[in-house]
């Protein structure tokens, strides 16, 4: 492995973020910060409790995954498309390196932006509600499993990508609204018969109820299922990165 390339790769994307120091990391945090406020004390006051947990602390998963996801993609996205847009892609098309090598740069790069993340608004979290982590280590597992699955789907978009505008598109027409219906805010368990069965076609639904279980051991579906869902999407990312490669689509043109 030619690991002095893909710590280039990985160490350039890293400086990217401290020179955008409040869009990547600032910005997040106090948008995630008014969600407390606006969900934790407007209907937090008229939800005292969800399935035993105060729910200014029941809402802290959903919310951490919410920042998890959009970040994710955003960071992977452009860290691809940039050099796309520039036309640098070809020197690094053309450079001793392959494409696992610099997919793991890339890949590694924009999922360490979000687990920073994640770890700073868990942190700020705990300035709004009392929380409590039943299991750590599988929250930081599952932190880091879901922050590498969705950098690269924002890997994949940022190929697809032939315009910022698509950068965005996915992120916001189809995530965000997937993980407000994802049990983010509620348990899946307080919808209708039909309506919750609806809601497990959700892949959010499984991020969400694992890593709320990590924190609290409650759980909308069974954790081995919301790990194999994540293991699922990972791997399938990844073979769909290796084919982009293979065939040269969107990189070659």
């Amino acid at each position: 492995m030619n690991l002095h390339a893909v710590r280039a790769i990985y160490a350039f994307e890293m400086a990217r973020t401290r020179r955008t120091l409040m869009q990547s990391i600032v910005s997040p945090v106090i948008s995630t910060s008014l969600y407390f406020i606006v969900f934790g004390a407007a209907i937090g006051s008229r939800i005292q409790h969800v399935e035993g947990i105060a729910y200014g602390a029941f809402i802290v998963p959903g919310l951490i995954m919410l920042s998890l996801l959009t970040q994710s993609i955003s960071n992977a996205s452009f860290g691809i498309y940039f050099p796309r847009f520039t036309g640098t892609i070809y020197e690094l098309l053309s450079a001793p390196i392959s494409f696992w090598e610099a997919t793991l740069a890339y890949v590694g790069a924009a999922a360490s932006k979000s687990i920073i993340l994640g770890l700073i608004i868990l942190a700020t979290a705990g300035l709004f509600v009392p929380l409590h982590v039943e299991h750590p280590v599988w929250m930081l597992a599952f932190l880091v499993l879901t922050s590498v699955t969705f950098s690269l789907f924002g890997f994949i978009i940022g190929i697809w990508a032939d315009g910022f505008e698509k950068l965005q598109a996915i992120p916001l027409l189809i995530i965000t609204p997937l993980t407000f219906l994802g049990g983010s805010f509620y348990s899946i368990n307080m919808l209708p018969g039909v309506w919750k069965q609806v809601a497990l076609f959700n892949p959010v639904v499984y991020l969400v109820s694992g890593f709320r279980w990590s924190f609290y051991g409650l759980a909308d579906v069974h954790v081995g299922i919301s790990l194999g869902v994540t293991l699922l999407f990972m791997l399938s990312s990844i073979a769909v990165i290796a084919w982009i490669f293979r065939t040269g689509y969107r990189l070659k043109n």
